[in-house]
């Protein structure tokens, strides 16, 4: 077993989902006492939100479910990030694309969609952008059932 495992989460401007995302993972391995094993964070493939915290609709969700918030501020994914992490993990097509182009292409395999995870109806859908469906329970729903996904793959894979 590897001693860490390195997560990127990664969203358009690094606000709402792949913030909640890196608060709602860190929330869940902590929960599992598996918190000592990974490495988590989030970007952005825009230059956008740099610098701006988490959107209040991520703020009141994660609140609402009673999750902590992590501390954030709003960075763009660089292409050094693509050797650090072990996964980059980019909520829609997007997403991506522009990850690749960063990263300059995805040689490792280490790029998926969150909901490449899960064996449903809803494998390799987008998650969708709250910014623009103003929808944060949905969201949240699909962030949560992603994780709980690639949990479940990270331990069937032997990595937890």
């Amino acid at each position: 077993m590897k001693e860490c495992i390195r997560v990127l989460f990664i969203c358009w401007g690094n606000i709402c989902r792949s913030t909640m995302a890196q608060s709602v993972f860190d929330y869940k391995v902590n929960q599992l006492g598996l918190g000592h094993l990974f490495e988590i964070d989030s970007a952005a493939t825009s230059t956008e939100e740099i610098g701006n915290p988490p959107h209040y609709g991520t703020v009141d969700m994660l609140r609402q479910k009673k999750i902590p918030l992590i501390p954030h501020r709003a960075r763009q994914m660089v292409t050094k990030d693509y050797d650090y992490y072990d996964y980059l993990i980019g909520m829609d097509d997007i997403n991506i694309r522009y990850m690749k182009r960063i990263a300059g292409e995805d040689r490792d395999g280490k790029m998926f969609k969150l909901l490449d995870f899960v064996d449903d109806k809803d494998k390799g859908r987008n998650v969708a952008d709250p910014w623009y469906t103003d929808k944060f329970d949905v969201t949240f729903a699909d962030v949560d059932k992603g994780l709980d996904g690639f949990l479940k793959y990270l331990k069937d894979n032997g990595k937890i």
